[in-house]
């Protein structure tokens, strides 16, 4: 006897955006936060909620893009065959309105930042890739790639609108290459889950590419990152307080290299909670930079 269908208690609309999975939109911000603390002692309110928002609008725009990119492979993929358009309950024109709507959306957040030209120059810049990553499995072996520096416009985004320029030195710089290795890690061990399906329809992805050094690679990416970033804060003058915490984060790193690593071996990876995981060690790193800074 068939099981009976999942009872669904978000609207399709929402879960087009990927609103009801706060991770993933949570995983966008962090970087942000971490170039507003790196950048200055106290942000403007009003503007880290300019940013908030934006992200927001930023991220639903490249869920929406990548699921109707990917409708008929989504359809195919264990993971990935209960999302809207996948399934038909909505159609191609009410995901490309949405796709406008969210677009519109962050062009007023551009057009309302301090500084607008250059941060309309980097969201300029930044389009091209939020649009093309979603094609990229098809003819790119590492499309986590080109989604780490679609990452790392969150960095240089609000840096531009804080201060005006991408001067600064080691803390921007050093923050914007943590964030693209940060996000090539996760987003590469989210991969993992989907190996199977990826291969059978030809679709790339860095956790095939890299085959069997995918946990040494990772690992290094978190190695990177940690290190990236605690020079970024030590160079911006944190204090002690950042310090003790980012040797917190640095165990926290180890910790779920040693169990990717181990459940890798074993064949019983949990990507999705790989990825939760990152994303409080990424808000424990940007908790550090506040406290570094008082």
């Amino acid at each position: 006897m068939a099981s009976p269908p999942k009872k669904r208690t978000w609207p399709a609309w929402l879960e087009l955006l990927r609103w009801q999975k706060p991770s993933g939109r949570l995983i966008l911000l962090l970087p942000a936060g971490w170039s507003f603390w790196l950048e200055q002692p106290q942000p403007n309110a009003l503007l880290l909620l300019l940013v908030m928002f934006g992200g927001l609008a930023v991220s639903g725009a490249g869920c929406i893009a990548n699921d109707l990119w990917d409708r008929k492979i989504d359809a195919q993929v264990a993971r990935t065959r209960s999302r809207p358009l996948a399934r038909g309950a909505l159609d191609t024109n009410f995901a490309l309105s949405l796709l406008l709507i969210c677009l519109a959306i962050a062009l007023a957040v551009v057009l309302a930042l301090p500084n607008r030209l250059l941060c309309l120059c980097l969201a300029v810049i930044s389009l091209p890739l939020v649009l093309i990553y979603p094609s990229a499995k098809r003819w790119f072996g590492f499309p986590q790639l080109l989604l780490a520096f679609c990452w790392g416009f969150a960095v240089l985004i609000p840096w531009a609108a804080a201060r005006g320029s991408l001067s600064g030195g080691w803390p921007l710089w050093g923050c914007w290459g943590a964030t693209i290795f940060w996000t090539f890690g996760f987003d590469t061990v989210y991969a993992l889950a989907d190996r199977p399906d990826d291969q059978r329809l030809g679709v790339r992805s860095s956790a095939l590419s890299l085959g069997s050094h995918v946990v040494p690679v990772v690992g290094f990416c978190y190695a990177a990152t940690w290190l990236l970033l605690l020079g970024a804060g030590l160079a911006a003058g944190l204090g002690a307080g950042f310090i003790a915490l980012a040797l917190v984060a640095a165990v926290g790193f180890a910790r779920e290299w040693l169990l990717l690593r181990r459940d890798e071996a074993m064949g019983s990876l949990q990507s999705g909670k790989h990825f939760q995981r990152q994303v409080l060690l990424g808000a424990l790193l940007l908790f550090a930079l506040i406290i570094g800074r008082y």
